[in-house]
């Protein structure tokens, strides 16, 4: 008798949504906890914007907008439990950072902004710090999801004072 063949799912071609529902679903049966509170974060993160009344479907920048909102509040939260030394629920937000950033994009490593940032500069002629509001627009509009802002922000400071 010949195997049947269950319908697999393509998650190119599924919203945010469908992915996190199906995963979060996935996760409550194996029991993580973790995970499975951070899915329902970022379903409630969805599940808000379609309320909220704007009368469009959401879009892949929508999406991204999202799950950034989610990264940031937990690098934030990572931030201040380190400074206040707690310790444990630091190590609670970075695990539920690491669930988000399983949905984001791969992020840029710190060289590969430095290169972007280089060209950045040359093509904006930036001659110095006060130029840093025609650099940053730029390079966060295509780097959005794919690199941490602080960093971005950080490399075209140091950049910029060395021009």
């Amino acid at each position: 008798m010949a195997p049947s063949f269950a319908f697999q799912i393509n998650y190119k071609f599924m919203t945010l949504k469908d992915q996190i529902t199906n995963d979060l679903t996935a996760a409550m049966k194996a029991g993580e906890k973790i995970k499975t509170e951070t899915l329902r974060s970022i379903r409630a993160g969805i599940l808000e914007f379609e309320k909220s009344g704007s009368d469009r479907a959401m879009t892949p920048e929508d999406e991204m907008k999202i799950l950034l909102t989610a990264s940031k509040k937990r690098k934030e939260a990572i931030e201040m439990f380190e400074n206040n030394n707690r310790q444990e629920l630091a190590d609670k937000e970075k695990a539920e950072l690491e669930v988000i950033s399983a949905y984001l994009p791969k992020q840029m490593s710190r060289e590969e902004i430095e290169k972007r940032a280089a060209e950045v500069i040359a093509e904006v002629g930036a001659a110095g710090p006060g130029d840093i509001n025609k650099v940053i627009p730029v390079l966060m509009k295509e780097m959005k999801g794919k690199a941490d802002g602080k960093l971005v922000q950080e490399i075209v400071k140091a950049k910029l004072a060395g021009v």
